[in-house]
């Protein structure tokens, strides 16, 4: 699919920190990139949370 413009964010949820969660969102990124959908993860080292954030192509 190509992407024509900005991402949308469409939810996003916080998690305590962990080291995997970077592969889980590797593999839905993957698997789902057809259908317009990406996700995005951030870390928080200051509180030890991890934000993953679902996005849609616009």
């Amino acid at each position: 699919m190509e992407q024509k413009g900005k991402l949308e964010v469409i939810a996003f949820k916080n998690f305590t920190e962990h080291k995997d969660l970077v592969y889980v969102v590797d593999f839905l990124n993957k698997s789902l990139k057809d259908k317009g959908i990406m996700f995005g993860i951030t870390k928080d080292k200051e509180k030890s949370e991890m934000t993953i954030n679902i996005y849609e192509f616009e």
